[in-house]
This record gives structure tokens, C-alpha cells and sequence, in this order.
């Protein structure tokens, strides 16, 4: 099992429910597929760098899961086939993407600055 993170831009015209409806078909779309969930993290609306598809914004969406290497490219298929997503982006993370993760979630960096401006 590896571990990757998925970063996916749908489009703007989303609600939220259907926002978190296409959050839930992909986070099941891995389990069901042999996958682990490590991590969701919805970004919501964000303004995009150059014009896509004639728009400006696209709702971005991170996910942190582990699974063989096989299955990225029937996630890729599934991804290129739905109208909702704009882009997507599978990055496989080495051992020191994921400690950086764990750590960050944790909010571990923030308590590390404060000891050493206190020491």
C-alpha cells in the first residue's frame, strides 16, 4: 500500500450538499476499491490561477488515502469521466509527506515556533 493525495477541483455551480454528496462517492469509491481514507480536507471556493473551462473560481477538495498503485489509474478514469471535476491531481507522498501531514494536522508547527521564541 501506498500513499497519495488527491486534489481535485470541481466545478463552482456545486451546492453544498452536492459538494459533500461527491466528497462521499470518491471517499467510498477507495474503500470500496481497497483503499484507506487518512484524511479529508475541503478547501470550499477558491479563485483559480488562469481561466478554466470559462470560469474564474473551482471548489478545491484535498484527500490523503493509501492504496495499491493499480487503482490510481481507475480513479484517474472515474475523475476524467465526471462533469463536476475541472482538474485533478494524484500525487504519491514518500515517507516524509506523510510524518509532514500528521504533524500539520496535529498543529504541531504552532507549538513549535512558540518554544522557540520562549527559549
Amino acid at each position: 500500500m501506498n500513499n497519495y493525495e488527491l486534489m481535485v477541483i470541481f466545478t463552482p455551480i456545486l451546492s453544498d450538499d452536492e459538494f459533500k454528496n461527491v466528497q462521499k462517492k470518491y471517499s467510498e469509491f477507495i474503500t470500496e476499491n481497497g483503499g484507506t481514507v487518512v484524511h479529508s480536507n475541503p478547501w470550499g471556493l477558491k479563485s483559480l490561477a488562469y481561466p478554466v473551462q470559462k470560469k474564474t473560481t473551482g471548489i478545491y477538495w484535498v484527500l490523503e488515502y493509501t492504496s495499491e498503485a493499480s487503482f490510481n489509474e481507475k480513479l484517474k478514469i472515474t475523475l476524467l469521466r465526471d462533469e463536476q471535476v475541472m482538474r485533478h491531481m494524484i500525487t504519491k507522498l514518500d515517507k516524509y509527506a506523510v510524518e509532514y501531514n500528521e504533524v500539520k494536522r496535529k498543529g504541531g508547527f504552532k507549538n513549535q515556533k512558540t518554544e522557540v521564541e520562549n527559549g
